[in-house]
């Protein structure tokens, strides 16, 4: 076994002592190699850096021909280096040559050299390089050895990260960790972005590498560990933590690992090896990172993330720098984040924020929905993207593809600014038609309204011409807020936006909270599935004070003008009719006080929930209007939880079993003379627009940035007979042709613009 001279923290200190020295980068790379030869007694010792062109260079080497070094190149997976790169694992040989991967190189004369120790150089969980050491007698190089230069590697690692690096690297190439990424998600929302990448959830950069007292950091770790066990229990205790909740799932997974008995001795061991206690949680971290991100299976990965968050929890206790503020934006600020909610996005500065981009979310989740009212551009399900992006970091976010590119090259930086021009210019074409009515060339009157829920994009219905706001979430407001709303404060909300909409109509649909959507101030019940649970309107006609207290707001709100109020998750036409008694005796109340009482006054119902279809010929006399909620009625249709992207895009909304369904309700509304509305997601896709006008449906409620495409659809738009068409085809029993298809060629027939 070799010995190595003062151990691996007598190196540790030499190395920091190297690093602060006026040295040139080369020189000051040659003396490293030196030392760690010297310290592990080996003949040589040699770092070798993964290039962003997927080859390892020889950077520096004690012990191998000089003019080897910048000249000698593997592959990944090409000879030992480039073995232990692709696998992101030590290797230990006795008898290097004879091992079936060994790839010679002349020039370097490595051949009378035997024993062999190669660690992974590595940081956030990428393969930066690789760090050799190697002697002509056969000698094993023990667990000490290994870890002593998984330690080095961690110092390594740092020095590669700086620009004092950059210097002795070739022109026209760059080291791996700063190589340009291209990731395929899931499109949130149209549009191009073009920025600079701003962390959600920064990970806590560790300066202080060394220890200076092991048993001291020992304490500290052993300190911080508790205090984050205890912060853990704290949550998990709180009385709002649902047992069956994914927050409350991950909360026991962080509970599990930070309990792991394996875990901790490796961040012992870590120190024990000279490090202090946060770099001995990067360093282990690091290790973990590397190994996971190269399995497959979807379970070990999403650990992965738990695991992540951890380290992270454990450094901040470490560095004592808490949770990050929502800081000062930079300009064209784009977010990267594993996943967030739509209060934390609506805390940033929106004036800077061009887009944000999660690696989890659903193109239906509430974040998704918020963008889209917002005008952010969007991206989903862009896997492990956090781990490779700093925040500075050039980005680009294309939404339609889905497409995002960190430190893009400069030819797709260029091609993606030539499509921004093309995109302005598009917007100017929607805006020149923004005051002409979508009426399509056959005659049909069709209404384009908006959905909000912010006050905030109530002025883009100036800029789009849209009809009125066909959908208000109300629930925005409460969602964002650190406790429950007073009377006064929704009743200035409501007001404003009818303010902001002047003489065009908003409706407002009444608090849909519950399942996916929590308010951290209401006390929550355990339930198996909450997206069917206490949630929506059966919430508030069992908390009558609620929502009487929004009812009042808004017919406050009014001030004598004309209103509308749309009632969520309508299961059965008795809850219908309990709501507008509801909303009866707040009229009453408000007439008595003397206080003006709308002019008019409508309420609708929302069509979300397939039980409903079944009475549709008892609720349509009841109500005013009704409107279809697509996100939760495909939902519960399909049994595919609409924010699980594993399955909600595995059926197709426009399919025939899916429009059918909506098919009923259109046919009901038309039997009875009543408006309906689709103010779902289904509403703002060009594709799907269509499918929902040519079963009848002429009023389509969507985000203020589909406005324009949809309109310039209906404008070209032949209507007749694709009706025609797709009531055939709906009528065929089991036969009938796909629906999409179907449409893609009559859009090709009639040259449709299609956004």
């Amino acid at each position: 076994m070799v010995t190595t001279i003062g151990g691996p923290r007598v190196l540790l200190r030499q190395l920091r002592e190297t690093m602060a020295e006026p040295l040139a980068s080369q020189a000051r790379l040659d003396k490293i190699v030196n030392l760690i030869a010297d310290n592990m007694r080996a003949d040589v010792c040699s770092f070798y850096v993964l290039r962003d062109d997927g080859a390892l260079e020889l950077f520096a080497t004690r012990g191998l021909q000089a003019e080897s070094v910048h000249m000698t190149t593997l592959r990944l997976g090409e000879g030992l280096v480039g073995l232990i790169a692709s696998e992101a694992e030590p290797l230990s040989l006795d008898n290097a040559p004879a091992h079936p991967a060994f790839a010679y190189r002349p020039e370097t004369g490595e051949d009378q050299y035997n024993s062999f120790l190669g660690v992974p150089v590595l940081r956030a969980g990428q393969m930066l390089g690789v760090l050799v050491v190697q002697n002509s007698d056969h000698r094993h190089f023990g667990e000490d050895e290994t870890e002593a230069m998984l330690t080095t590697a961690t110092i390594l690692a740092e020095m590669i990260a700086t620009s004092d690096f950059d210097n002795l690297i070739k022109p026209g190439s760059d080291i791996d960790l700063r190589r340009p990424r291209m990731f395929n998600g899931v499109s949130f929302t149209d549009g191009i972005a073009l920025g600079t990448v701003v962390l959600h959830d920064p990970r806590v950069v560790v300066h202080n590498f060394i220890a200076e007292d092991t048993d001291a950091e020992k304490l500290r770790l052993d300190a911080a560990l508790a205090s984050m066990r205890v912060s853990i229990d704290a949550m998990l205790d709180h009385g709002d933590m649902q047992p069956t909740s994914d927050h409350r799932e991950i909360l026991e997974t962080y509970r599990m690992f930070a309990n792991d008995r394996g875990w901790v001795k490796r961040l012992s061991e870590a120190i024990d090896n000279g490090l202090s206690a946060e770099a001995a949680v990067e360093r282990v971290q690091n290790d973990t990172r590397a190994r996971m991100l190269r399995q497959t299976d979807p379970y070990i990965r999403d650990r992965l993330h738990d695991l992540d968050d951890l380290a992270n929890r454990l450094l901040r206790v470490l560095t004592n720098t808490g949770q990050p503020a929502h800081r000062d934006l930079p300009d064209n600020a784009i977010l990267v984040a594993r996943n967030m909610g739509p209060a934390e996005l609506l805390e940033y500065d929106r004036t800077k924020l061009r887009g944000i981009v999660l690696e989890e979310g659903g193109a239906t989740a509430h974040v998704a929905i918020v963008a889209r009212s917002l005008g952010i551009v969007a991206v989903g399900q862009a896997d492990s993207i956090v781990s490779v992006c700093e925040t500075g970091d050039d980005i680009i976010i294309d939404g339609p593809a889905g497409q995002v590119h960190v430190r893009p090259t400069p030819e797709v930086e260029q091609t993606y600014i030539d499509k921004v021009r093309v995109s302005a210019r598009r917007r100017a074409h929607y805006a020149a038609l923004k005051s002409k009515p979508a009426v399509t060339r056959d005659g049909i009157e069709i209404t384009l309204l908006h959905n909000s829920g912010l006050v905030a994009d109530l002025p883009m219905l100036d800029d789009t011409g849209a009809a009125g706001v066909g959908l208000f979430r109300t629930e925005l407001q409460f969602m964002i807020a650190s406790r429950l709303p007073r009377l006064q404060e929704q009743a200035e909300l409501y007001a404003e936006a009818m303010a902001l909409a002047g003489d065009r109509p908003v409706v407002f649909r009444l608090l849909d909270i519950g399942g996916d959507k929590v308010l951290p101030y209401l006390r929550a019940t355990s339930e198996e599935n909450p997206a069917m649970g206490y949630r929506s309107i059966r919430l508030g006609l069992d908390r009558p004070g609620l929502l009487r207290t929004q009812v009042r707001a808004l017919l406050m709100a009014a001030k004598g003008r004309a209103l509308k109020i749309l009632v969520p998750m309508v299961t059965e036409t008795f809850e219908f009719l309990q709501t507008k008694r509801v909303i009866a005796k707040e009229v009453e109340r408000l007439r008595r006080s003397g206080q003006p009482v709308p002019s008019r006054l409508e309420i609708g119902a929302m069509v979300e929930v397939p039980s409903l279809l079944f009475e549709l010929d008892q609720i349509l006399p009841e109500a005013d209007f009704v409107s279809i909620g697509s996100n939760d009625l495909v939902q519960f249709l399909t049994a595919a939880d609409r924010a699980n992207p594993r399955v909600s895009k595995a059926y197709d909304p426009i399919a025939l079993p899916r429009l059918r369904a909506i098919r009923m309700v259109v046919d009901a509304a038309e039997r009875h003379g009543k408006p309906v509305t689709m103010c779902g997601e289904l509403a703002g896709k060009p594709m799907e627009a269509l499918a929902l006008m040519a079963i009848g449906m002429n009023r389509l409620s969507m985000g203020p940035a589909s406005i324009g495409p949809i309109k310039e659809m209906v404008l070209n738009l032949e209507l007749a007979p694709i009706r025609a068409a797709v009531a055939e085809a709906l009528s065929d029993g089991a036969n009938g042709a796909a629906i999409r298809t179907l449409l893609t060629g009559w859009v090709e027939k009639q040259n449709l613009p299609m956004g």
